[in-house]
């Protein structure tokens, strides 16, 4: 890259783009309601879809949904490099987790074509079905299917909260594609990403490269006690499985904090039954989770849990079933993609450290089939999956011109 030591993208463009997008499923406190596989995210879908298109990429749609834009490179032979990140959010989601990494993608073909760069591999811009799991979990799903961490038939068969399968909606809005998911050569993977925590621009960073992703797992556990009336039961014969849940939720706590400083454990959700103001509680479902970018500590902490987990349980006299819904593995991402990175930064003068991603990706999928690397940047005060998600138009040009030179030295210019 030392003869294009300036490219930069368009970062007015960009912005605008990104907050034509934010405006399908906008919420009244300016976050972002586009569920996968609504019709919100089919108006996104065919939105991008058009904007790839006009930029002179050909569209393909994977059986998952998985959409790749594709700018031919001047040898057809060559495997692709592929940026991107999704364009679902969570419920109450911001502008900027997802959709930054898609239309960042997008501005580097745009940017291309402004310049009149061809590259010698091709390029091709993505979007991740399902990474946000929060209608269909797991997260990372149909990047994970891709991958071959999945079986795209079991994907086909998850189902939401109202027991509609995935598969079903693929087909209801249109987007089950005639593609096959995988199994092709993938030259490298960027992803583009706002941090989801507040390192950066508390260190006064324009970039973070990221150097590993951390492992985590997901699990779901129901704790059955016996229901009866909270005002004539001696608490000493008590099965209260809210009891057990409180315990477990405190434990998952501890153990973080037992591991620092890259820890981090949570209790997200809990369902407590019949949920009666005079019932002592008869069963609660709960999910946990953990993540560390060191595999050893992770085991550490999974064997923590589940001996946490049944020692609540013995303590309070319950049945207990404890499933393992989600593994991902530490990773290390690619040496020469993140040097690329680092790179750039470097060579645009944007301020820069390395950092791990303590948030799940589409990228920590896509390192176990192809190099692959991330750039971060800043969030306001670190705020992600929640309505007031912000960044500034200067940390999104930062990070796209940074995405534009590491795709551009890896692609390699045709002569």
């Amino acid at each position: 890259m030392t003869d294009r030591p300036n490219l930069r993208i368009d970062g007015p463009r960009l912005w605008d783009s990104l907050m034509q997008m934010a405006a399908i499923g906008a919420t009244p406190k300016g976050g972002c309601n586009r569920l996968t596989l609504t019709d919100l995210d089919r108006q996104a879908r065919d939105l991008f879809a058009g904007w790839c298109e006009a930029a002179g990429c050909t569209v393909g749609v994977d059986a998952m949904g998985n959409m790749f834009a594709r700018r031919p490179g001047s040898d057809p032979s060559l495997p692709p490099v592929l940026m991107g990140s999704h364009l679902d959010t969570q419920p109450t989601g911001g502008k900027f987790d997802g959709p930054l990494g898609v239309l960042g993608a997008l501005e580097v073909v745009r940017t291309l074509n402004d310049l009149g760069i061809r590259t010698r591999h091709p390029v091709e811009v993505v979007n991740w079905t399902n990474e946000e799991g929060s209608r269909f979990a797991p997260a990372m799903l149909s990047s994970g299917v891709f991958a071959g961490i999945y079986d795209r038939d079991w994907a086909f068969a998850l189902t939401d909260d109202d027991g509609l399968t995935l598969g079903g909606e693929l087909q209801r809005i249109g987007y089950q594609g005639p593609e096959a998911v995988g199994g092709r050569p993938v030259r490298a993977y960027f992803e583009l990403h706002i941090e989801q925590g507040p390192i950066l621009e508390d260190e006064g960073c324009d970039v973070g490269v990221v150097t590993h992703g951390q492992g985590q797992c997901w699990y779901e556990i129901t704790l059955t006690g016996f229901e009866s009336h909270a005002g004539s039961t001696p608490m000493p014969r008590r099965r209260d499985a809210l009891l057990g849940a409180a315990r477990i939720v405190e434990a998952v706590n501890r153990i973080a904090l037992a591991h620092p400083p890259l820890a981090m454990a949570t209790v997200g959700l809990i369902r407590s039954e019949p949920n009666s103001r005079n019932v002592i509680p008869g069963h609660v479902f709960m999910t946990a989770e953990i993540r560390h970018p060191d595999a050893a500590t992770l085991a550490a902490m999974d064997g923590e849990l589940r001996d946490a987990v049944a020692t609540a349980a013995q303590k309070g006299g319950l049945e207990v079933a404890l499933k393992q819904i989600f593994d991902s593995p530490p990773v290390p991402f690619d040496a020469a993609c993140v040097a690329a990175v680092r790179g750039a930064a470097e060579r645009l003068g944007y301020r820069h450290r390395d950092i791990v991603a303590g948030a799940g990706h589409d990228a920590c999928n896509m390192a176990r089939i192809a190099p692959a690397a991330m750039i971060f940047t800043p969030c306001v005060d670190g705020i992600s999956h929640n309505e007031a998600e912000s960044i500034s138009p200067a940390w999104a040009t930062a990070g796209t011109d940074v995405l534009l030179q590491a795709v551009v030295e890896t692609a390699g210019i045709a002569d």
